[in-house]
């Protein structure tokens, strides 16, 4: 029994990781995109009227730079294995000695 609990622990980590990393980036990309085009009214609303949102304009920025943080963290991830270090997330990402 304890053979399955272990398995469906690491089944659970992997799951949540993919969807994170694999689908979770590029919804968070898509959002920014939406915001972005609600943030500049116009054409790229359905009303060609509409008036420009700010706000719209934040969340996408917002939206593509945690975007921009997981694509650097990933790379520095790959780096630092490449070096022979690890990535450790003290207060900051920092590259420490395996």
């Amino acid at each position: 029994m304890n053979n399955v609990t272990l398995a469906l622990d690491g089944a659970w980590k992997v799951l949540l990781t993919g969807l994170l990393l694999g689908a979770g980036l590029p919804a968070i990309f898509a959002l920014g995109i939406r915001a972005l085009a609600y943030g500049r009214g116009g054409a790229a609303e359905v009303d060609a009227g509409a008036p420009p949102h700010p706000a719209g304009q934040v969340v996408g920025a917002a939206c593509f730079a945690l975007v921009l943080v997981g694509v650097g963290l990933g790379l520095t991830f790959i780096v630092a294995s490449g070096f022979g270090k690890a990535l450790a997330f003290t207060p900051w990402p920092t590259l420490v000695a395996k």
